[in-house]
């Protein structure tokens, strides 16, 4: 695969084939730092987290 041609998602540069899809391990951790901090989602209902540990802890 050419990685050459794509760009990282967070700065724009150039992939890297050790980082793919990004340039290096430090746009690697911020785009992972997003998904901690809430800096992405997934569109849906809000959902209560004890509702869910409840459910789990009834079907186990």
């Amino acid at each position: 695969m050419n990685t050459s041609s794509k760009r990282c998602p967070v700065c724009k540069r150039s992939r890297s084939e050790e980082f793919t899809p990004f340039c290096s391990k430090r746009c690697k951790d911020r785009d992972l730092a997003r998904w901690f901090g809430d800096g992405y989602s997934v569109p849906g209902d809000p959902v209560n987290p004890e509702e869910i540990a409840h459910k789990d802890w009834d079907e186990a």
